[in-house]
């Protein structure tokens, strides 16, 4: 996994959040899996966009921050769950609270991005 070479400036909660959420897919991944969707193969077909190996990668980092925990079961072919932890349960509020901004300013925001192609 890519290792930084200097430390992140972690000085406030929102140096901290980034840090933690940073990542193209992280707040859909956790949005989801809150949702229900709990398979890897069930994640891809929710974020078709997202490369297996960005998913993997980022649900890695999920787990490591302690957000999700994953449980895998001992069956052929192997199975794998994802599962929010309390402390992800934590966030759920905070993505809800991104995501109704979203929509309440989706026309202007929409203006904005389109500008930049």
């Amino acid at each position: 996994m890519y290792e930084r070479k200097t430390k992140p400036n972690l000085n406030c909660g929102l140096d901290l959040i980034g840090e933690v959420l940073y990542g193209k897919w992280k707040i859909r991944l956790l949005w989801f899996i809150n949702e229900g969707y709990k398979r890897p193969s069930e994640l891809q077909r929710k974020i078709p966009d997202a490369s297996r190996r960005v998913l993997n990668m980022q649900l890695k980092e999920l787990e490591e921050h302690e957000l999700i925990s994953k449980t895998i079961y001992p069956v052929v072919p192997p199975k794998v769950e994802y599962n929010l932890t309390e402390f992800g349960k934590s966030l759920i509020p905070v993505i809800a609270a991104l995501g109704k901004w979203g929509d309440e300013n989706e026309g202007r925001l929409r203006k904005i991005l389109l500008k930049e192609e």
